[in-house]
């Protein structure tokens, strides 16, 4: 026998299709080894900052499958993903099986053919690359736990830090002050209709803005006097180059923009193309394309738009240390014009084919249009149009197109008449909040990061409850300011772009052999360990600045101060503890927990309190966090529906709130883990299975899903989708 590993499951049911039973095809199910949770034994560093991994919580029976099947193959192919991380799992799955000489494919893409040449071609495993990971782990882990010990301490408990996180999220407070600190002007537009000698009616602006009311009616006065003519006609030819084909950080900007996506959601969905075998591997910083893809482009063009709209062109990729992957994303195959399971997935297969075809096309040809008019007295009044001569690239991606304005044909001099003149009051306007996209191309231009790390940083800092969404916007949280803060104040050297900058670059010279691990993790530690030995003796930040006299404390009448709490800024009674008046940013009384009088019934150490929460009032533990003891409503049995759970068949299904809203789990928790997002009907599915009848409750669904199941396994989980 000889044994194909791979990371997915999924990957692993496409690749055996391509192999014709010549291997047994297996899974990793991601990494199968990892540093343990506890900080204490991690890293020895004092023995060269070895890591002490250790098998992955849940993973035991895979490394136990594996172990057994690597013992009875002739041969074993570690077939992990192209990147430093991919390297990494290739490595520890050769560690925790003992492999001896295991040989390591690459491919960039899931194809028969790729996984031929792959096969023709193996290696060991790169372990420039694999220390590269490595490092990149540890560091990390050094940076983040020590770091946000020490936050901890200085500022709340459950706080973080993170050497690419950190630097991202200054990134959106230092804007936010930028527009906090922003004063706006106002300014006065100036319209005017005017009507050719055809009759056609333009609106022109006016390129002077007056800076007062007086100024602009002024203006509007003598335009209304005026002889109105056409000043000047510019012309200009003008070419709209293609883009260059998608990279990790291109793509997740423009589903973002068009599709409106978010980076983990780009990302999972590019993985499942990616794992079918229907575009190439979708973490990269290389826009180049393989001979062979060049070939079936200029192919696709000539065939479905014509011969002379093809133009063979290469991209020179803006990172300088472009290796994640050696090509850009493209389609597997550029016959396939639609692929992916779901509408999202087809979605995105189509931006990608589009942007792959219009790298290799004629550029679009413009003709951008000015005209001016005006009078004497008049400040110049311009209109600006442009139409599309020759479509060029665009007839393969039409969504770049935008919008065109085609202006009436006129000729210096010709007369104008006026329509109508206005003025219309505006102000300046602050620079605008990030975006998930433009954090993106932020990061990527200042280096922090790399093509694996941009989705992950964004999930991480919304995690962490660091930045809000508001609308498509990110906004920093007063939590992530108050980090952020900190971190500035006392770590700036730490989270400045030039440092995270530098320690991508070092990252890149291990995977290049330029670069020793131990040397860079050495020259590293030893000045940020002394950094946090430094802040150490800082008191505990309580303060965050005074109120305004006007906001008195509500029990007290006292001066009020700014703190922190798990939720954000609040206003406390300057004399506390003696005082525990408190109210929230708009000035309403906040409530302290109440003694109930009773004694908790699980640790029998502290009275019961009365306390309020994001979802009301409920009573518990006087000493939280160290006892989690909460009372049940009596009324509602704290949202027992009274059925059973199908897991357990013990424990019944109990409404539940977390982080994302409402939820429905077992009443055994922790015993048993079981949850579902909608509300269960108390129906069983029932639908027909080899085992039998799937024994899973039903969910309360949309108007168009009354009813599916909880068990996304079930065909019946979505039955819109099973009836198509």
């Amino acid at each position: 026998m000889k044994l194909f590993i791979v990371e997915s499951p999924a990957k692993a049911k496409t690749i055996s299709k391509y192999l014709d039973g010549k291997y047994k095809v297996t899974a990793s199910i991601g990494h199968i080894r990892d540093l343990p949770k506890s900080n204490k034994n991690a890293v020895d560093i004092e023995n060269g900052f070895t890591p002490n991994y250790e098998v992955a919580k849940g993973k035991e029976k895979v490394v136990a499958e594996l172990k057994k099947l690597s013992s009875q193959a002739q041969e074993v192919i570690l077939a992990t993903d192209p990147d430093r991380e991919g390297e990494a799992i290739a490595w520890h799955i050769k560690e925790a099986c003992k492999l001896k000489n295991p040989k390591r494919v690459v491919y960039q893409e899931i194809t028969k053919e790729a996984i031929n040449r792959a096969l023709a071609k193996p290696r060991p495993i790169d372990d420039n690359l694999r220390q590269a990971q490595e490092a990149r782990r540890v560091l990390d882990r050094l940076f983040g736990y020590d770091l946000s010990g020490l936050i901890w301490q200085k500022l709340r408990y459950g706080l973080s830090a993170g050497r690419v996180q950190s630097p991202a999220l200054k990134i959106l407070v230092d804007r936010e002050k930028e527009i906090k600190k922003f004063i706006p002007e106002k300014f006065w537009l100036i319209e005017a209709d005017l009507k050719t000698k055809a009759g056609e009616i333009i609106r022109f602006t006016a390129t002077d803005t007056p800076d007062s009311q007086t100024k602009a009616e002024a203006i509007i006065k003598i335009g209304e006097q005026a002889k109105w003519r056409v000043l000047e006609v510019k012309q200009t030819a003008t070419k709209r180059e293609p883009r260059p084909p998608f990279i990790t950080s291109t793509l997740q900007q423009t589903a973002s923009s068009r599709l409106g996506l978010s980076p983990s959601q780009t990302m999972r969905l590019a993985q499942k193309l990616y794992e079918a075998g229907h575009i190439t591997y979708m973490r990269t910083d290389s826009t180049s394309l393989s001979a062979g893809a060049l070939a079936e482009i200029e192919k696709t063009i000539k065939a479905e738009y014509g011969a002379d709209k093809y133009c063979r062109r290469q991209f020179k990729s803006k990172s300088k240390n472009a290796q994640e992957a050696h090509e850009a994303i493209r389609p597997t195959k550029l016959a396939v014009t639609q692929a992916g399971r779901t509408t999202e997935e087809r979605r995105l297969y189509q931006l990608i084919r589009q942007r792959t075809l219009a790298c290799q096309m004629i550029e679009a040809k413009i003709l951008r249009t000015k005209i001016i008019a005006g009078d004497k007295g008049l400040p110049p009044f311009e209109v600006v149009g442009s139409v599309i001569k020759e479509n060029g690239w665009l007839v393969a991606d039409p969504e770049a197109r935008g919008e065109d304005k085609e202006l009436p044909e006129v000729k210096q001099d010709d007369a104008l008449t006026l329509i109508l003149i206005e003025s219309i009051g505006k102000e300046t306007q602050p620079p605008k909040r990030f975006t998930e996209a433009g954090l993106i191309k932020e990061l990527e231009k200042r280096g922090i990061g790399r093509p694996s790390t941009y989705a992950p940083i964004i999930k991480t800092l919304h995690d962490r409850l660091y930045v809000e969404k508001e609308n498509r916007s990110l906004r920093p949280t007063d939590t992530g300011e108050v980090v952020s803060d900190f971190l500035s104040e006392h770590f700036s050297d730490y989270i400045s772009d030039s440092f995270t900058a530098h320690m991508e670059d070092e990252l890149d010279e291990i995977a290049n052999g330029q670069r020793t691990y131990i040397k860079t993790l050495t020259d590293f530690y030893k000045p940020f360990k002394k950094a946090i030995a430094d802040k150490k003796s800082l008191p505990k930040i309580t303060n965050l600045g005074e109120a305004p006299k006007d906001i008195v404390c509500p029990k007290c009448g006292g001066p009020m101060i700014y703190k922190l709490a798990k939720n954000g800024k609040f206003l406390s009674c300057a004399k506390f503890p003696d005082c525990d008046g408190a109210r929230t940013l708009d000035g309403k009384e906040l409530e302290g927990p109440k003694d109930t009088g009773q004694i908790c019934p699980e640790c029998g150490q502290a009275n019961l309190v009365e306390r309020e929460g994001r979802f009301g009032k409920f009573i518990a533990c006087g000493r939280y966090p160290k006892c989690r003891f909460v009372k049940k409503d009596e009324n509602n049995k704290n949202g027992d529906t009274g059925i059973t759970c199908p897991v357990c068949n013990q424990g019944t299904m109990v409404e539940k709130r977390g982080r994302y809203g409402l939820f429905w789990a077992c009443s055994r928790y922790p015993d048993c883990r079981h949850a579902i997002k909608s509300k269960p009907t108390g129906k069983i599915c029932g639908y027909p299975r080899e085992n039998g009848p799937c024994p899973h409750l039903l969910m309360a669904g949309t108007k168009t899903i009354p009813e599916r199941c909880s068990d996304k396994t079930c065909p019946n989980h979505r039955p819109d989708k099973l009836n198509k």
